[in-house]
């Protein structure tokens, strides 16, 4: 025959039984996340999942001996050359207060 034990006791069993084994201790059932604080992180397997970021000037600043040469960056010189040429380009720094032009625009 069983004996009949109170709910306030089998309360306090589960109380000291996630103390002991460092559960959270939760009667109502709430929604905590828990479960998802528990899981292991997904962030280093995915980083992992990609290759390392391949950057040619990078490469190219680092490897000065293997003379390799960046498309790229050599059109976008050539661009702004030919832009300058066409009289499209940035204008030049003010060297003194005087050369700028923000300063002799009347208001």
């Amino acid at each position: 025959m069983a004996a009949f034990v109170p709910p306030s006791r089998l309360q306090a069993l589960k109380q000291l039984q996630c103390s002991i084994f460092q559960t959270s201790y939760n009667p109502q059932s709430l929604r905590t996340g828990a479960k998802y604080l528990r899981a292991r992180l997904r962030g280093p397997s995915m980083v992992s999942y990609y290759p390392a970021h391949f950057n040619i000037p990078t490469i190219i600043r680092k490897y000065p001996e293997l003379e390799m040469v960046d498309e790229d960056e050599e059109e976008r010189l050539q661009d702004v050359q030919d832009r300058k040429k066409r009289g499209k380009g940035a204008p030049k720094k003010a060297k003194t207060a005087a050369d700028s032009r923000r300063l002799t625009k009347r208001r």
